[in-house]
Protein backbone atom coordinates (compact mmCIF):
# COMPACT_ATOMS: atom_id res chain seq x y z
CA UNK A 1 0.00 0.00 0.00
CA UNK A 2 1.35 3.41 -0.99
CA UNK A 3 1.66 6.04 1.71
CA UNK A 4 1.19 9.67 0.79
CA UNK A 5 3.02 12.59 2.36
CA UNK A 6 0.68 15.20 3.85
CA UNK A 7 1.48 18.87 3.27
CA UNK A 8 -0.36 22.03 4.30
CA UNK A 9 -0.53 25.10 2.08
CA UNK A 10 0.32 28.40 3.78
CA UNK A 11 -3.39 29.32 3.63
CA UNK A 12 -4.39 26.05 5.35
CA UNK A 13 -1.88 26.73 8.14
CA UNK A 14 -3.38 30.19 8.59
CA UNK A 15 -6.87 28.63 8.61
CA UNK A 16 -5.87 26.25 11.43
CA UNK A 17 -4.37 29.08 13.46
CA UNK A 18 -7.50 31.15 12.92
CA UNK A 19 -9.77 28.33 14.04
CA UNK A 20 -7.70 27.81 17.17
CA UNK A 21 -7.50 31.52 17.95
CA UNK A 22 -11.22 32.10 17.52
CA UNK A 23 -12.23 29.22 19.76
CA UNK A 24 -9.47 29.65 22.34
CA UNK A 25 -9.48 33.42 22.70
CA UNK A 26 -12.80 34.73 21.40
CA UNK A 27 -14.93 31.94 22.85
CA UNK A 28 -12.46 31.37 25.70
CA UNK A 29 -12.47 27.60 25.22
CA UNK A 30 -8.80 26.62 24.95
CA UNK A 31 -9.34 22.93 25.67
CA UNK A 32 -12.07 22.75 23.03
CA UNK A 33 -9.85 24.60 20.55
CA UNK A 34 -6.99 22.18 21.12
CA UNK A 35 -9.32 19.17 20.78
CA UNK A 36 -10.83 20.44 17.52
CA UNK A 37 -7.42 21.18 15.98
CA UNK A 38 -6.13 17.75 17.04
CA UNK A 39 -9.21 16.07 15.54
CA UNK A 40 -8.82 17.97 12.24
CA UNK A 41 -5.11 17.08 12.04
CA UNK A 42 -5.80 13.41 12.80
CA UNK A 43 -8.44 13.16 10.08
CA UNK A 44 -6.10 14.89 7.61
CA UNK A 45 -3.26 12.52 8.60
CA UNK A 46 -5.54 9.60 7.74
CA UNK A 47 -5.46 10.73 4.09
CA UNK A 48 -1.96 9.23 3.86
CA UNK A 49 -3.28 5.78 2.95
CA UNK A 50 -6.47 6.47 0.99
CA UNK A 51 -6.61 10.03 -0.32
CA UNK A 52 -9.22 9.35 -3.03
CA UNK A 53 -11.94 8.19 -0.64
CA UNK A 54 -13.66 11.59 -0.52
CA UNK A 55 -15.59 13.18 -3.39
CA UNK A 56 -14.35 15.86 -5.72
CA UNK A 57 -15.70 19.38 -5.46
CA UNK A 58 -18.43 20.01 -8.04
CA UNK A 59 -17.87 23.71 -8.76
CA UNK A 60 -15.29 25.56 -10.77
CA UNK A 61 -12.49 26.42 -10.69
CA UNK A 62 -11.81 23.72 -8.09
CA UNK A 63 -13.51 20.90 -9.98
CA UNK A 64 -11.06 21.18 -12.88
CA UNK A 65 -8.18 21.11 -10.41
CA UNK A 66 -9.35 17.81 -8.92
CA UNK A 67 -10.02 19.37 -5.52
CA UNK A 68 -11.52 16.99 -2.97
CA UNK A 69 -13.32 17.74 0.28
CA UNK A 70 -14.47 16.18 3.51
CA UNK A 71 -15.90 17.32 6.82
CA UNK A 72 -14.54 17.15 10.33
CA UNK A 73 -17.21 18.36 12.71
CA UNK A 74 -18.20 21.84 11.55
CA UNK A 75 -15.17 22.26 9.29
CA UNK A 76 -14.64 21.50 5.60
CA UNK A 77 -11.19 20.40 4.48
CA UNK A 78 -10.21 20.94 0.84
CA UNK A 79 -7.22 19.12 -0.60
CA UNK A 80 -5.44 18.02 -3.76
CA UNK A 81 -3.85 14.64 -4.48
CA UNK A 82 -0.70 14.31 -6.56
CA UNK A 83 -0.46 10.61 -7.37
CA UNK A 84 2.82 10.96 -9.25
CA UNK A 85 4.61 12.45 -6.23
CA UNK A 86 2.40 10.67 -3.63
CA UNK A 87 1.58 13.96 -1.93
CA UNK A 88 -1.68 15.20 -0.45
CA UNK A 89 -1.79 18.98 -0.10
CA UNK A 90 -4.38 20.51 2.20
CA UNK A 91 -5.40 23.73 0.46
CA UNK A 92 -7.97 25.31 2.80
CA UNK A 93 -9.94 24.60 5.97
CA UNK A 94 -13.21 26.51 6.27
CA UNK A 95 -16.00 26.70 8.81
CA UNK A 96 -18.81 24.74 7.17
CA UNK A 97 -21.48 27.32 8.01
CA UNK A 98 -20.04 29.74 5.47
CA UNK A 99 -20.94 29.93 1.78
CA UNK A 100 -17.70 28.29 0.69
CA UNK A 101 -18.54 28.03 -2.99
CA UNK A 102 -19.26 31.75 -3.12
CA UNK A 103 -16.00 32.49 -1.30
CA UNK A 104 -13.84 30.69 -3.87
CA UNK A 105 -15.89 31.27 -7.01
CA UNK A 106 -13.59 33.49 -9.05
CA UNK A 107 -16.08 33.57 -11.93
CA UNK A 108 -18.68 35.65 -10.06
CA UNK A 109 -19.14 39.29 -10.98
Amino acid sequence: MTEYTIEYSPAARIDLKGIYSYIAFHLKERTTARNIINRIRKEIKDLDVSPDRYPSVEWEPWSSMGMRRFSVGNYEIFYLVNHDKTIVTVIRIFYGGRNIQNMIDTNKD
